[in-house]
């Protein structure tokens, strides 16, 4: 039977303890069922899953357009100190608009350095690369997806690789 993509996560979070950013991203395109994935996980570990877009909107509201962009790492970087471990994220879109100028991989990358983190990621994954949005649109992101754990909705995960990779060396 093949193992399911929560059992996925788990394992790439095992593997994330050794790694200098303790970050797994769960990939799929909208409606694929991220959202009901990172619930599984939460529950598991007796965590909550944080939507990112409203609590960063509510502490982002009054602040002016240059205040946000300045602000915004600090305040998401609260947001996941008060968090239980692992923290789980849950509709980022927020990070990804323009006028925030911020990049939101290496955003997610900074809060995983000192605590394990699970967060959804609305793309695709290609040819080793990470995707955000379709290209030409204002905010697609392109990231080559080697400093990352990735499992994708498909149920592949990059921790599968690693595996295949150290077995065929073994070979």
């Amino acid at each position: 039977m093949a193992e399911s993509i929560h059992e996925k996560i788990k394992r790439s979070l095992q593997a994330a303890e050794g790694l200098y950013h303790r970050l797994v991203l769960l990939v799929g395109e909208t409606g694929s069922g991220k959202t009901d994935v990172l619930r599984e996980v939460a529950n598991e570990f007796a965590s909550s899953v944080a939507n990112v877009n409203l609590t960063l909107s509510r502490e982002l509201l009054e602040l002016t357009a240059r205040q946000r962009s300045l602000r915004l790492p600090g305040i998401l970087d609260q947001v996941v100190s008060q968090s239980q471990s692992p923290v789980i994220l849950d509709n980022l879109e927020i990070l990804f608009d323009k006028d925030l100028q911020q990049d939101p991989l290496r955003l997610l990358q900074s809060i995983s350095r000192n605590r394990s983190v699970v967060a959804s990621w609305n793309g695709t994954t290609h040819s080793g690369k990470l995707l955000y949005a379709k290209h030409g649109h204002p905010e697609y992101r392109c990231y080559d997806s080697a400093d990352v754990l990735i499992v994708s909705m498909d149920g592949t995960a990059t921790i599968d690789s690693a595996i295949n990779k150290k077995e065929s060396e073994q070979a």
